[in-house]
Formats: structure tokens, sequence, C-alpha cells
């Protein structure tokens, strides 16, 4: 029973991070929201620097949301998460590495475009039957294009 309750939070784990990446894709807010516990942290500090950009660790589910969906309204964006693998885990808690690419590009025009290829490093707790985003962490590992795309001057 352990190894099936084990193999169901894996799913559900994994299923957070989709939820955080489809939810800008798809342009639907609640599906975004639903992956972030009320105090959850998303520091994507780093991949900003190498863009040159300073901001601040976002904090809360509604500053988080506020700020990603003010920051990708005029884009298209893809994000493929590849490589999921949980580093901790003991049915409460849980922490999952990925692999995940993002692209993004100007709704009106196509021909630019920002791709990062990241790593993820998210913190998780189980609420009720559902897995939740406490705290995440991206990495750039590689990116082309027009720093812009994303943080127009």
């Amino acid at each position: 029973m352990q190894t099936v309750t084990a193999l169901s939070d894996r799913t559900e784990i994994i299923d957070a991070l989709y939820r955080f990446g489809a939810g800008q894709d798809l342009r639907d807010r609640a599906l975004f929201e639903s992956a972030f516990a009320a105090n959850a942290t998303l520091d994507f500090t780093g991949p900003a620097q190498r863009l040159g950009v300073t901001i601040p660790v976002f904090e809360g589910r509604q500053a988080i949301a506020d700020t990603i969906f003010a920051a990708i309204g005029g884009l298209d964006t893809t994000h493929t998460v590849t490589n999921p693998r949980l580093t901790a885990y003991d049915g409460e808690r849980a922490t999952l590495f990925a692999l995940v690419e993002a692209q993004h590009l100007p709704r009106n025009d196509h021909s630019r475009h920002l791709l990062l290829k990241n790593i993820y490093v998210v913190e998780l707790s189980k609420h009720g039957d559902q897995w939740l985003v406490e705290h995440m962490k991206i990495d750039v590992v590689w990116l082309t294009g027009d720093p812009s795309v994303l943080f127009p001057a």
C-alpha cells in the first residue's frame, strides 16, 4: 500500500509543476494559482540577472500570479517539463527537480523570441489530497533570443 500511495503522490507532485506551466500557456490564471500554496515563494532572480534585470523573490500566491501574468500578458508561451525527479519525499513534504524549457514570443510578432532552459527545484507540501508548491527556485542553464521579449526596457 505504501508504494501505491507514493506512486499516486509522485503523479500529483509533478502535476503541480504541470499546472504552473499550463496555466501560463493557456492563460488560465485559476489553473496557474492551483499550483501554489497561499504563502508560496517563487525565486526567478537568477534568470532575471542573466537577462540584465534585478527582481525580488515573489512572495504569496496572489503576488506570484499578479507578477507572472503581468509579465506574460502580451506573450505566447510554451513550457515543456522534462526529467521530473523526486529528490525528497516523506508523505507530507517533497522536493522535485525538473528541467523546464520555456519559450516566450510576443503575441503579435513571432519573429522575436526568448527561449530559456531552466532547472527547477520545487519544494511542495500536501494540502488535503493535493500537492502545492511552497517554494520554487528557477536557475537558467542556457538561453537564446531577445531578453526584451520578457523584460521590455
